[in-house]
């Protein structure tokens, strides 16, 4: 009597099995990366292939703003955050964010200490590394000696980006600084 083999060989299936592994991670990536388009640059609040074309223009007329002007974020509760001994770029301290309604103030100053009244100023809470977010106010109002925003309503923890853009004649600044909103730590016991 003849033996039959009986042993099986299981590389046809892991062939195809690994081939069709490869073809749904390919799809996953590519549906993955077309669904977080880069559209905006928000330092520049502008869309970023203009910031990109008239990058030029727009640091001169940050440098001639810069030249003769300053803005400062008021009355905000900074977090204190130790330096990241990694990196070499300085990071500002974030700016600690309520849940629910906040408001800045901005002082748009002259280098010798004169307040700007005429500025036309957007103001743009930023989320990083997705727009889905974001809240643009345009022509903030100026009053009592600050360009103010009222109301903006944060929900979400985490990570946030508050950008102030302001002109002046033909200069133009901006001014970005990190936020973050902590979870709330209840008191109950």
């Amino acid at each position: 009597m003849e033996e039959k083999n009986k042993e099986k060989t299981y590389w046809p299936h892991m062939i195809v099995g690994f081939l069709f592994l490869g073809l749904s991670l390919g799809y996953w990536t590519i549906k993955s990366a077309s669904s977080m388009p880069v559209e905006r640059e928000n330092k520049y609040m502008m869309a970023y292939q203009k910031a990109d074309e008239d990058f030029n223009e727009i640091m001169q007329k940050e440098k001639a703003f810069n030249a003769l002007y300053d803005i400062a974020i008021q009355n905000v509760e900074i977090i204190k955050v130790d330096p990241n001994v990694n990196s070499k770029v300085k990071q500002a301290d974030p700016i600690k964010l309520n849940q629910g309604k906040n408001s800045f103030a901005y002082k748009i100053t002259t280098k010798d200490g004169q307040l700007v009244e005429d500025a036309k100023v957007t103001f743009l809470l930023t989320r990083p590394h997705t727009d889905r977010d974001d809240m643009e106010i345009e022509d903030i109002i100026y009053k009592d000696g600050l360009y103010t925003i009222s109301d903006i309503d944060i929900e979400k923890i985490g990570r946030y980006t508050l950008v102030i853009k302001a002109e002046v004649g033909d200069a133009i600044g901006y001014n970005e600084r990190p936020a973050f909103l902590e979870k709330e730590v209840s008191s109950k016991q």
